[in-house]
């Protein structure tokens, strides 16, 4: 049964902090644990949580605040389950910055931990199309982070990065087996061939997954196929049996990593090179896909940040996190996650690199008020002697150009009712007798000279004369470089390169702790700065010229 905790709000009669020698307790008001207690467990809404627990019936649960913050906690410190609770417990730091003042006031056990990452996992499985619940209170404790150090999120930058769930590295012989065994092992013990059965025993995986020359991989592969075929054939008899996840993936698998040769009616391997990349990489997380992105392979997921730049911040934050199978390009996670971003801050200018160009990304951004600023750009390269059209005067909100980079204006214009792109007819002795005509992309027909201009074309050729500006160029790549030590610093320091959960909906929790704790330490920080600034020294001047420093 749901129950809120505002146990905290009440001072205890046995408050230990009171108890304690000045001094002390000085000291522990400058450590992380009470900026977390004020800014961080105070300030987490239980209430979404409700719908994790019955609403009548049961015992009452273990404080949500409690959890959740532990949850963040061992992201931000590192810790193992174990080493959680003992730090729980034992550790009046911890004990303080989740709302208690004496140690050992409640009892935590690990079940109770596990209990609680179930119930999220569960819900964000349940409702896909909804922000799980770590998102939303990411988003309730940026913007306190963002209100209390007065930051600026006019300017923001993004960038994507690959993350590995907990999988392995394995070839298609383990993949098979995997795959295979999982699905042996839900099924009743009639419906298994000796051989399958054969298969079960640890002794067959050893051999077959370290004693096979790499001559014999592909005939003990077919072998695998063998068995994987008839399993499925044998379990489609049993509709509750067939429907299971793990029959269904052996299916995939079947199908995505095979062909069926109708002449002997046996499931052969496909080329490595006819393989999708959105094909399984695991039997135990479906949703993993490969992808190879600066000459390095990559399994699992690819995770989109955003993050504020503003030159007067003292620190910057993550304002938006995003997970998807790492075959998502970075202009779909652009166009998803920019609209939510939006929703729930000022922001202007966005600082991107190459790979987020595209029409649709620059019409979004549009459409949102927003400039989108590239440090480069995706595409064929364009002849540097052409003129580009973004040097002739178009007027796109009536269809027209007005004049060419010469001066000449078009005697007539208007948009194509069939392609909808810009049409302008230039006279053709005019254009004939101009000194750039060989550099010009009008097209010489009988009667004129004839420009077209798409929108994806001049949306390009802008966005190449932006990129032409030195200066503008120079700008837009120190404002987005900074976002490469963001993600440096979530693998390196939060240990978000391989994360220890598996499938998208636990790797999507976990990354957000992971990013919460990175924001927490960073407004730690930003608190620190202007308690520095504001300690400042002032110089008052005294007769004489000399200078007394006054604090």
């Amino acid at each position: 049964m749901f129950r809120e905790n505002q146990e905290h709000l009440q001072t205890s009669l046995f408050n230990s902090s009171h108890l304690m020698d000045d001094r002390i307790r000085a000291k522990l008001m400058k450590t992380w644990a009470a900026p977390f207690y004020e800014h961080v467990f105070s300030q987490i809404d239980e209430q979404p949580f409700a719908c994790l627990y019955c609403a009548d019936n049961g015992r009452p649960n273990f404080p949500v605040n409690i959890l959740l913050s532990l949850e963040l906690i061992k992201h931000l410190k590192n810790y193992t389950d174990e080493e959680l609770i003992d730090q729980y417990h034992f550790n009046y730091q911890v004990s303080y910055a989740v709302g208690q003042r004496c140690l050992g006031e409640l009892h935590l056990g690990l079940r109770t931990l596990y209990d609680f990452r179930e119930r999220v996992y569960r819900y964000a499985l349940e409702h896909p199309g909804e922000e799980d619940l770590i998102f939303e209170h990411f988003s309730i404790l940026t913007a306190h982070f963002i209100q209390i150090l007065q930051l600026d999120t006019k300017e923001q930058r993004t960038d994507s990065t690959m993350i590995m769930p907990n999988i392995k590295w394995a070839g298609r012989l383990s993949l098979a087996y995997d795959v295979l065994t999982q699905a042996a092992k839900i099924c009743p013990e009639n419906l298994l061939s000796p051989e399958i059965k054969a298969m079960l025993e640890p002794k067959y995986k050893k051999e077959l997954l370290y004693r096979t020359k790499s001559s014999e991989t592909k005939t003990k592969l077919e072998t695998l196929l063998t068995y994987c075929q008839e399993l499925l054939k044998a379990t489609t008899s049993d509709p509750s049996l067939y429907g299971r996840a793990e029959i269904q993936l052996l299916k995939r698998f079947l199908t995505e990593q095979s062909d069926f040769d109708k002449t002997n009616g046996q499931r052969v391997p496909k080329d490595n090179r006819d393989i999708s990349p959105d094909a399984l990489q695991s039997a135990y997380d479906p949703g993993a896909t490969y992808r190879e992105k600066g000459g390095k392979k990559h399994k699992g997921y690819v995770a989109n940040l955003i993050e504020t730049c503003g030159e007067d911040n003292p620190v910057q934050l993550v304002t938006d996190y995003h997970l998807a199978p790492n075959i998502t390009s970075d202009v779909e996670l652009f166009k998803e996650r920019l609209p939510v971003l939006t929703e729930g801050m000022p922001v202007e200018d966005v600082y991107a690199d190459g790979g987020y160009y595209s029409e649709e990304t620059l019409q979004l951004a549009r459409n949102n008020n927003i400039n989108l600023h590239f440090t480069n750009m995706t595409g064929r390269k364009v002849d540097s002697d052409k003129l580009s059209l973004a040097d002739f005067h178009i007027d796109e909100e009536n269809y027209r150009v007005t004049a060419c980079p010469a001066g000449h204006a078009p005697f007539r214009s208007g948009r194509a009712k069939r392609s909808g792109s810009i049409m302008a007819h230039f006279d053709l002795a005019k254009c004939r007798a101009c000194p750039d005509r060989n550099r010009c992309p009008v097209r010489f027909q009988k009667k004129s000279a004839v420009l077209r201009v798409t929108n994806k074309a001049l949306l390009a050729a802008r966005t190449r004369k932006q990129l032409e500006d030195r200066e503008r160029r120079h700008e837009a790549v120190s404002k987005r470089a900074a976002i490469e030590g963001t993600n440096s610093a979530l693998k390196r320091g939060y240990g978000a390169a391989k994360l220890a959960v598996r499938t998208r909906a636990k790797s999507q929790t976990v990354f957000g702790l992971k990013v919460m704790g990175h924001n927490f330490s960073q407004f730690v920080r930003g608190l620190m700065i202007r308690a520095k600034q504001e300690v400042q020294p002032t110089t008052v001047p005294l007769p004489g010229g000399s200078v007394c420093f006054c604090s």
